[in-house]
């Protein structure tokens, strides 16, 4: 029994000092196309927005647990109890901005991930004012295998997919966000911490050197996980929902993860009647 003492407290030093096993999480951006609560005809929609049936919803449901994602970033969703309609809330965190457009950016976090929800990126909506103002961003930080990630979801100003910033009102707006973006972008290289820009850029970056993307490339080094890899959604498209990673987190990702869930309805109507965006997703395995 004495010899056998040593070797036991032998085998559990070997234990604790062996590293834990490293946590992977899976992020994923899915604009939902005017997923909300209201009836048809609600004045605050517009009057082509039809509402999802149940089997619309269900299907919904369907995907989004087969998608299963870690961290769910949102785009186009009227609130937590229309979000609710295809994410259990006993399964998900629901971060929204302080806003109470229709059409709202937020991240979900599967219950169990660590998460602290961080002041919106107000300045994204450059048109506060306006009766159709535009979304804020929703900064999240989430914590995976020890470490730290910041989040930051977007839906960027529509209208300007691949002309010259700066040309028409569309793309003035858009080169406004881009420089509020940008700054984010610089003080998250200067934390030095791994960081994430997702969502729906409404705006192609395959082009070379795209205005965008340089100006957020300036700020801080980013790889962009779409970058090289064609769009499968409805058909084939180039890609307007992106994945950013800067700081540590670029060096988390792993090879080949990026994934596009198409769906599997093709005949006409599905599009609205699903969402005319497919899930966008990439695995990270942080050290």
């Amino acid at each position: 029994m004495r010899r056998l003492i040593p070797r036991i407290l032998t085998a559990l030093l070997l234990l604790a000092a062996a590293p834990l096993q490293a946590q992977e999480l899976k992020l994923a951006t899915w604009n939902l196309d005017w997923l909300t609560t209201r009836a048809a005809g609600d004045p605050r929609l517009p009057p082509d927005v039809r509402g999802r049936s149940p089997e619309d919803l269900a299907r919904l449901r369907g995907y989004a647990a087969r998608l299963g994602a870690d961290v769910l970033a949102l785009q186009e969703v009227d609130g937590p109890e229309a979000a609710a309609l295809i994410l259990d809330p006993a399964q998900w965190t629901l971060f929204f901005p302080a806003e109470s457009d229709v059409q709202r950016v937020a991240i979900a976090v599967r219950r169990g991930i660590p998460a602290v929800q961080n002041p919106d990126l107000a300045a994204l909506d450059t048109q506060p004012e306006a009766e159709h103002s535009l979304r804020r961003g929703v900064d999240v930080t989430v914590t995976a295998g020890g470490q730290p990630l910041r989040l930051l979801a977007v839906h960027l100003k529509s209208g300007c997919r691949e002309a010259p910033l700066g040309e028409g009102a569309a793309c003035n707006t858009l080169a406004d966000q881009t420089g509020v973006l940008a700054g984010w972008i610089a003080a998250r290289g200067a934390e030095n911490a791994g960081f994430a820009v997702l969502g729906d850029f409404n705006r192609r970056m395959d082009r070379p050197r795209d205005p965008v993307l340089v100006a957020l490339r300036r700020a801080a080094p980013l790889l962009r996980t779409t970058e090289g890899v064609s769009n499968p959604c409805w058909g084939g498209r180039p890609f307007i929902d992106h994945i950013l990673l800067g700081g540590p987190a670029r060096g988390w990702l792993r090879p080949d993860s990026l994934r596009v869930m198409v769906y599997a309805e093709t005949g006409d109507g599905w599009r609205d009647r699903l969402s005319d965006h497919c899930p966008v997703s990439v695995r990270l395995l942080p050290p």
